[in-house]
């Protein structure tokens, strides 16, 4: 007997039994059991059906598509993007927008980096002082309470650094900074006894640009009074064949004074005066009222662009030395030669030049100054009150 449902004729050969064999709890072969349409899988596809009433529209297509390039909705069936064309063309605008700016920003820099200049030689004057009267030896304690500098500092306590404010374009710390690499060549070329003794230069030339070893190199080897080339522009340094230091304690008295003098360079000024006690290096051994007084002045211009601060090093620019009691017939570049004591000059002014004479005259030829008699120890020299 038929069941209500099945064909007239019963179920055709080949065909399955009905609903039965889709009703079964096992569905033993059914490979998408795994497979869970939740609302998650339908969110991930890439087609969505329309809804009964998009499907109404004219030439209306069955599915849209979800990418990002399609708009979807009614908006795709009348050609104008839908929201998410729009998100997607607004993204690459924006992307190939950035692309361009950065391709134009590195093709037309405003920015010019400043150049880099390189250190000037140095040009160096140095000035023998010739004494008047016989120089007065002594004990150098003694000499040194008969003396200006009898309240003097001792060593580098008497190079003291400035107050510090920026300026335009250096902080306050690279103002220190340049500050404190001045004292140390101040410290390193006129109270070194090595330096002072001409047994080493590396403490000075540690300190130097760049640019300027060569220059420095050529003086120590082949010092010339030539405005370029003098040793004693760079450092002090007595001749040892002539006088050797008889006190370390080298008194010290001075300023230091800075300022921008362009948006890269920082100036600093010394000016100080140095007091050796000295004795002659040859002979018997000195006695001990043997040592006598020798007064330099060095006047220095220092720069310092962003890398000489970040390397701790300096442009030495200019310098102005006067030295004495020396004979103005000696040529101070290759050392001091002190007059020792109980000696007076021997000469009244500089060496002759011969204007006629070949090859490179000697730029310093004439400077030659006297020594004043108030810079020599006195007997009756009183220090004043503090």
């Amino acid at each position: 007997m038929a069941v209500p449902g099945d064909p007239p004729n019963g179920t055709p050969e080949g065909m399955g039994g009905g609903d039965d064999e889709f009703r079964s709890d096992e569905y033993r072969s059914d490979e998408y059991r795994s497979v869970v349409f939740d609302e998650d899988f339908v969110r991930a596809a890439r087609l969505q059906e329309y809804s009964a009433q998009e499907r109404m529209g004219e030439h209306a297509r069955a599915v849209r598509s979800r990418s990002i390039w399609s708009g979807g909705g009614a908006g795709s069936r009348t050609g104008t993007p839908g929201r998410g064309a729009r998100q997607g063309m607004l993204l690459v605008l924006l992307i190939a927008t950035a692309f361009a700016a950065a391709v134009y920003m590195g093709l037309r820099n405003p920015y010019v980096p400043p150049p880099q200049g390189h250190a000037q030689p140095l040009s160096s004057t140095v000035v023998p002082l010739a004494p008047t009267t016989a120089v007065p030896g002594g004990r150098p304690a003694d000499l040194y309470a008969k003396s200006p500098a009898a309240d003097y500092r001792v060593g580098a306590a008497g190079i003291t650094l400035p107050a510090v404010r920026r300026t335009d374009h250096f902080t306050d710390v690279q103002i220190l900074t340049a500050l404190s690499i001045a004292k140390d060549y101040l410290v390193n070329s006129s109270l070194d006894p090595d330096v002072l003794a001409g047994a080493a230069n590396r403490p000075v030339r540690v300190l130097l640009d760049p640019d300027q070893l060569a220059q420095f190199d050529h003086s120590m080897t082949s010092p010339a009074s030539d405005g370029r080339h003098a040793v004693t522009g760079w450092l002090v340094r007595f001749d040892p064949a002539v006088a050797v230091v008889a006190d370390s304690r080298v008194r010290v008295s001075g300023s230091l004074a800075y300022a921008e003098v362009a948006p890269e360079v920082l100036e600093v000024i010394t000016d100080h005066t140095f007091v050796y006690a000295v004795r002659p290096a040859t002979g018997v051994p000195a006695a001990a009222d043997g040592a006598s007084l020798f007064t330099v002045r060095r006047e220095l211009r220092l720069r310092f662009d962003r890398d000489d601060l970040n390397a701790r090093r300096l442009e030495l620019a200019a310098a102005y030395v006067m030295a004495g009691p020396q004979d103005c017939s000696s040529d101070p570049a290759g050392g001091f030669r002190p007059v020792p004591a109980g000696a007076g000059p021997t000469t009244v002014g500089p060496p002759a030049s011969d204007p006629y004479a070949t090859g490179q005259p000697r730029r310093t030829a004439g400077l030659c100054g006297v020594l004043a008699p108030s810079a020599t120890p006195g007997e009756t020299r009183v220090s004043p009150a503090p």
